[in-house]
């Protein structure tokens, strides 16, 4: 798909170009007519620097012409058949896109095998090889430290890998679940619904759940609400909902921060997250060589390592 979005764009990069080259090589052959005659001295322009260096008006070199043609003809060559011309493909139809997909087929045409040769095995067994772990710690360190961190422990809003806290579950089936189709965290705010006072005793109440310091009183009329509305997704004691990706919140494990602050911000405005899916990119092979990875960090750590 072409980036201009009017084709009076295409032709105007087009004519600068042409006139250019155009311009360049009538400049250049008007120049190879200038010559020296025999006997004829040489003037100069005019132009003195320190006293004795001057500036000549010699014709210029024919070598340094000829080189110069050939700049110009091998730009041409290069617009015939590469894009440069505005819309025009050249004769090759050559994109950064295609060679990226060609350079890319040829990887995995030789190294896939290296990876499918696991798909049969099971992710237990893989994450116990250490040849296997090696090939998913390089994986990733290329596709998952972005988020999940160099040493797979998170970041705020990026789950942890490395321990047994898991928001859609921690079994080789799951995590593989997780890879292949991604996943979507939605926590809907409750701001609006049950204004400011409200949401402080909710959140007075989920602090309690994991034995933080709180208000009592406000901990005591948020249950009621708690108990309503957050339920529905938590449970009634507060234990979460893997199906759901509903958080535990009776443990001390926080996404995005366990101070009165944070909850309160969490359940005033929500939160919103993306796992990206991998299995159309990655493929099969690779996305099993993964799922034993994380599976290992916190199932097997000397795997892991």
């Amino acid at each position: 798909m072409s980036d201009f979005v009017s084709d009076f764009w295409s032709i105007w990069i087009t004519v600068i170009v042409v006139v250019g080259i155009l311009g360049v090589g009538a400049l250049l052959f008007s120049q190879s007519k200038t010559t020296l005659k025999k006997g004829e001295q040489v003037q100069t322009m005019g132009h003195v620097w320190d006293g004795d260096l001057e500036e000549y008006n010699n014709p210029l070199p024919r070598w340094w012409m000829g080189m110069f043609y050939l700049t110009i003809f091998f730009g041409i060559g290069y617009l015939a058949l590469y894009p440069g011309l505005g819309k025009w493909a050249g004769l090759r139809g050559w994109t950064s896109v295609g060679q990226y997909k060609e350079e890319r087929s040829q990887a995995e045409a030789k190294y896939q095998p290296l990876y499918d040769k696991y798909l049969k095995q099971d992710v237990k067994a893989v994450a116990a090889d250490k040849e296997a772990q090696e090939m998913g710690k390089r994986l990733f360190q290329t596709y998952c430290i972005q988020c999940h961190g160099s040493d797979a422990r998170g970041a705020k809003g990026f789950p942890n890998l490395t321990d047994n806290d898991w928001l859609y579950g921690g079994s080789p089936e799951q995590i593989l679940q997780t890879l292949n189709g991604g996943r979507q965290g939605q926590m809907p705010a409750f701001g609006a619904a049950f204004g400011e006072e409200k949401v402080k005793d909710v959140a007075n109440y989920v602090m309690s759940l994991s034995g933080k310091k709180h208000d009592a009183e406000r901990a005591g009329r948020g249950k009621e609400t708690f108990s309503t509305v957050c339920a529905a997704c938590h449970g009634p004691d507060g234990k979460g909902n893997q199906a759901m990706g509903a958080p535990n919140l009776t443990d001390n494990i926080w996404l995005y921060g366990g101070t009165e602050k944070t909850i309160i911000e969490t359940i005033t405005n929500g939160r919103a997250n993306q796992m990206p899916a991998w299995k159309d990119f990655l493929g099969d092979g690779k996305v099993h060589l993964l799922t034993a990875y994380v599976w290992g960090l916190s199932n097997n750590k000397a795997a892991a390592q």
